[in-house]
Formats: C-alpha cells, structure tokens, sequence
C-alpha cells in the first residue's frame, strides 16, 4: 500500500508548529497591563511572519490553559527556532516556547 503525497511531500517547505505556554492559568482574563503591552509586540511579529508569507496560521486556545498555536514554514529546525525565539512573547520571557516539526497533510483550498 502506498502513502498518498503530502503537501510537504510536494516540494514544498518544511512546516513547524510552535506552542507559546503562558505563565498561569486563565491568562487571557488576567493579563496585566505589561504582558498586554507585550503581547501587543507579539501580535505585530506575527502579522509581519503572515505578510511574509512564513506563517501559515496562529491563535490563542480558550479555557482555563491559553495556549498559543503557531504554524510556520521554514527551511530546517535551526531556522524554525530562530523564528520561535525572535517572537517578542518568548524573547520577553513571557511565555515558554516549544517547538515540533509538523507536516501539513490536509488543508482546506490545497489539492
């Protein structure tokens, strides 16, 4: 039996996930005017990921544990590290990174 051929599988690049794990429970509805403000910068660098054609999506879980979800392209894991550590929300030492390599089997308007 053979594995039908994914988007990666394709030519395209490599794709990442990263999750950005607040500090406390229920952060959303306690975020303080600083992490705010912070969050605000962080907001702004993955708009700039998104207009550079590098961030495929990203957004915050809801609930008691607020994770944040972002999936990206790039080319090997040292540059998607770059990219996770440059986000002013790890750089700030707000929230804890991790990084997974991820490959995009279905996507919605993709062949």
């Amino acid at each position: 039996m053979t594995t039908p051929p994914t988007l990666c599988d394709r030519g395209t690049v490599p794709s990442w996930i990263y999750l950005l794990h607040p500090p406390r429970e229920r952060f959303v509805a306690t975020i303080t005017e600083e992490e705010a403000a912070l969050m605000q910068t962080h907001a702004g660098y993955l708009a700039q990921l998104l207009e550079d054609g590098v961030l495929v999506l990203a957004g915050p879980t809801f609930g008691d544990v607020n994770t944040g979800i972002s999936i990206f392209e790039a080319d090997d894991e040292d540059a998607a590290r770059a990219i996770m550590m440059a986000d002013p929300a790890v750089a700030g030492g707000l929230m804890t990174p991790e990084l997974r390599p991820m490959r995009v089997s279905f996507l919605r308007g993709r062949d």
